[in-house]
């Protein structure tokens, strides 16, 4: 038996002995890939190598890969727990050549390390080729020696990849291992195209041969590559002898912990047994997509996280589970992956914590929910029909979290259907919607305008200097295609052979500055990188005009770059203070670096007090006081890691990375633009702490310069209320008490007041009261009572009818209130609730509540009036 760690060690070992790159896993936010929500394949960091758009000092690599497929095109979240193979999070070894070898090379690699490394049996091993591939075939019949009986020749539907629309594609080859031929009897190239249990895919290799344009013709590429992808949970099934991947080391001890904590056997052979299975599958995907940095939300990646948790939740439910469980388990998750992911036992804190907020906080939407189920079922009963439709099922499933097929199951309870195909169709205007809104479809460029300039040298030399006496212009664009001049008023971006200037990157904002020579002046206004190792200097001319070949003085704002330099030295000396305070479960998530602030995203689960705050602002000021030396040392990843640097999950490093040490204090791995030392930051004031999602804080906070503007108006500010109050500064809290004690008492003695007058006004005459078949009304445009009140109001004039009917009105700040009660002797004609939906339209609001009372909320105050008198006509229809 080989454990899971074991296979990763020898995958990456055999590849490494063929001169193979071993490549980190990246994280499961895609960085720079705004067609992804999530990293999908172990080919996604290398995409923009693939495409020629960046350089690697490599030509073949190897990496272990987290993935997830629980979205878009690659998604298997259905399929998870009713087969024994699919999963939301899983692991892929991958080998890739980018114009190194090709289909030879990644046939004989796979076939050696399968049959003499990892010792499969041949005889259990099948392989599927595209079946125009005659070269792969040949190859796997010729070179290796499978017998051609167990070579099979599939379309494009099984054995062929694309990028995308257009891009890159080819044939790909699969390795197929059968696990018993006792699981299912059948032609194994049928049993293999219908997905059958009894054989697994293992490894999937990709001939990127061709490229596809626009019009859809294929064109050989002149350099062809290799992108191979192994499944690390099917690979331990294999190797250690079990059938299912739930057997393996990956899942069984997760299997157990739900198991013991629903006090259930598994197996049960039941359906007991997917909702085992989907919970350990989900919780490992919640691990390491919280680790990463995605919070729960109603949107994009956090959405996703959202459905596991509750999807889960479910389950646990149905297994007999009342209370929150998912955030015990990742402990579980963490002892499993630790010696790969060690980050995860430093995150395994945080995680829970976001876990159990997320199952807390379902746990009362479930209990909301079941209501509203409740609710719609006997409005479809009312109507004599049996089947739910769609648009509710997908407000249950949208708003409460409802699975389709929970309502389905409470529905059948009840002897009624749901309309599943509505449901669907509710669900993918959802997701149309979805896609237009998801920013990364918006931010997407099309960067293969920038490919041609690949081919030329441009090199950053900010870290050194600030001013470029002699660059030459290389290329300028206009309106995205390539010019050859540049003139006065226009905007364009020029690309230098060498520049100060730093590209907006790592959340530190693009450097401005100035471009001139004799016959030319342009101001630059930012400084981006559309593409790696291409500078883009957006630049508008002020005077004369540029040529491509025109030699330049490139001259940074130095005044901006050092408050830029300060704020970005200052937020690792807050992260550095964050972890110190609260814990290594603290990760960047985000950060604004521009001249006049910072922000900073992180990972933590509750506030921060006014005394954690000081804390932190203190440290940090001690730390600039001490004026700590910041040194930067250029090396690998690897070694930066080792050294003990911090590095940003959603950062993608190059091959060689800055490290920025602060005396003993930070060590980070950063591109961006520091302080020689921390005395030049002057001083750090935090402005502002607030949440931006669930589990997720954002810190605002100024330097130097802005710091002491930023103290200097607070001051002013506390010397103003001093000569208002005319107080001194200590007692300044206290007299602001006294102000609000005395408006609290001055306010309940204006309610008072108001009720007094408002009851005097509406119960002296028994003028106001109608009848309408029989039943006391009362409808009345009531003035100067705040919300609260009118509802009051509305109670006293209810108990002084006894029986009747009661309808308030007002209007205020350019919405309406309006209010109805009913007397409980009257609830089996006419409900409140029903009625308030009636009249509320006319107003063009909305509102709802129970049969005896109901209240609704309106932005027409001009239709008050109208809306009041039509109540009579509407409650006479009613009572008839």
């Amino acid at each position: 038996m080989r454990k899971s760690q074991k296979i990763r060690e020898t995958f990456l070992d055999f590849f490494a002995q063929k001169d193979h790159k071993i490549v980190s896993s990246a994280s499961l936010i895609p960085k720079d890939d705004p067609t992804l929500l999530f990293t999908n394949a172990g080919m996604n960091q290398f995409k923009n190598v693939f495409l020629g758009l960046e350089d690697r000092s490599y030509s073949r690599a190897a990496s272990v890969q987290k993935c997830m497929r629980a979205s878009g095109k690659h998604n298997d979240l259905e399929q998870v727990g009713k087969t024994n193979k699919h999963h939301t999070f899983f692991e892929m070894l991958g080998n890739f050549s980018f114009g190194d070898y090709f289909k030879k090379e990644a046939i004989q690699y796979s076939w050696e390390l399968m049959t003499k490394i990892f010792n499969l049996e041949k005889d259990r091993l099948y392989i599927t080729v595209y079946e125009e591939d005659e070269e792969a075939f040949s190859l796997w019949k010729k070179d290796v020696g499978v017998p051609p009986d167990k070579i099979y020749g599939m379309g494009k539907e099984h054995n062929y990849w694309a990028m995308g629309d257009t891009g890159p594609c080819g044939p790909c080859s699969e390795i197929h291992y059968d696990l018993d031929p006792s699981l299912e009897k059948g032609d194994p190239q049928s049993l293999i195209e219908s997905g059958s249990d009894r054989f697994l895919e293992l490894w999937n290799l990709v001939f990127m041969q061709y490229y596809q344009d626009e019009q859809g013709n294929i064109h050989p590429l002149p350099s062809p590559s290799i992108d191979t992808g192994m499944g690390l949970e099917r690979m331990a099934t294999v190797l250690q002898g079990k059938k299912t991947n739930y057997e393996t080391d990956l899942f069984a001890p997760l299997i157990e912990g739900v198991c013991e904590i629903c006090s259930k056997e598994y197996p049960s052979h039941d359906q007991s047994d997917i909702s085992v299975r989907i919970i350990s599958d989900h919780i490992r995907a919640v691990a390491f997509l919280i680790g990463d940095g995605v919070t729960p939300s109603n949107e994009g990646r956090g959405y996703i996280l959202r459905r596991l948790i509750r999807r889960a939740f479910r389950k646990g439910k149905w297994l007999g589970i009342e209370e929150p469980f998912l955030y015990r388990m990742v402990s579980l998750v963490s002892d499993i992956m630790k010696d790969t992911y060690p980050e995860l036992i430093s995150s395994a804190n945080y995680i829970s914590n976001v876990c159990l907020s997320e199952e807390k906080r379902f746990a009362q939407t479930l209990h909301s929910g079941m209501r509203v189920f409740n609710q719609y079922i006997e409005e479809v009963k009312k109507k004599n029909r049996k089947t739910l439709p769609g648009d509710k099922l997908f407000k249950l499933y949208d708003t409460f979290g409802f699975p389709v097929d929970l309502s389905q199951e409470l529905a059948a309870e009840r002897g009624m259907n749901v309309d599943q195909k509505g449901f669907y169709r509710e669900l993918e205007k959802q997701r149309e919607k979805a896609r237009r809104s998801w920013k990364g479809e918006a931010q997407k460029k099309e960067k293969e305008i920038y490919k041609p300039l690949k081919e030329y040298s441009m090199e950053y030399v900010g870290y050194e200097t600030e001013r470029v006496p002699e660059a030459k212009v290389i290329s300028i664009m206009k309106n995205g295609q390539q010019v050859q001049e540049l003139k006065k008023g226009a905007s364009g971006e020029i690309f230098l052979d060498k520049t100060p200037f730093y590209a907006e990157a790592g959340g530190q904002i693009g450097d401005s500055g100035v471009l001139k020579n004799p016959h030319f002046s342009g101001i630059v206004e930012n400084t981006y990188s559309p593409v790696p190792g291409v500078m883009a200097h957006q630049v508008k001319g002020v005077g004369g005009k540029i040529s491509v070949g025109d030699i330049v003085e490139a001259s940074v704002d130095r005044q901006r770059r050092k408050a830029i330099s300060q704020n970005h030295t200052a937020t690792h000396l807050l992260h550095a203070s964050l972890r110190y305070y609260l814990g290594d479960h603290v990760k960047q998530s985000g950060s604004l670096v521009s001249p006049d602030r910072l922000r900073f995203d992180f990972t933590h689960y509750s506030p921060l007090d006014d005394s954690e705050i000081r804390e932190i602002e203190d440290l940090i000021n001690t730390k600039i006081r001490e004026d700590l030396p910041v040194q930067t040392k250029v090396t690998t990843l690897e070694e930066g890691i080792k050294e003990g640097a911090v590095a940003i999950f959603e950062e993608k490093y190059g091959e060689k990375v800055r490290m920025i040490t602060i005396g003993d204090f930070s060590k980070e791995l950063c591109g961006g633009v520091h302080v020689q030392s921390t005395g030049e930051i002057g001083l750090f004031k935090i402005i502002s702490e607030t949440s931006i999602a669930a589990g997720m804080r954002r810190l605002e906070a100024v330097t130097g310069e802005e710091a002491v503007k930023y103290t200097q108006e607070i001051e002013g500010l506390l010397n103003s209320l001093q000569k208002r109050l005319n107080s001194p500064r200590e007692e300044i809290l206290n007299q602001v008490d006294k102000l609000k004690d005395s408006l609290k008492s001055k306010e309940k003695e204006n309610k008072s007041l108001r009720q007094k007058l408002a009851h005097a006004r509406y119960q002296k005459s028994e003028d106001e009261v109608k009848k309408i078949k029989g039943v006391p009304v009362m409808v009345q445009e009531v003035k100067g009572l705040s919300n609260n009140e009118l509802r009051e109001l509305a109670d006293s004039l209810k108990q002084k009818l006894g029986s009747g009917i009661v309808v308030l009105g007002t209007a205020r700040d350019q919405k309406v209130f309006l209010v109805t009660t009913v007397t409980k002797d009257l609830l089996d004609r006419i409900k409140a609730n029903e009625f308030i939906k009636k009249i509320a339209p006319i107003v063009e609001g909305g509102g709802g509540g129970r049969p005896d009372f109901a209240q609704a909320g309106g932005s027409k105050p001009e239709k008050l009036n109208q809306s009041l008198q039509k109540s009579y006509n509407i409650l006479e229809q009613m009572l008839s």
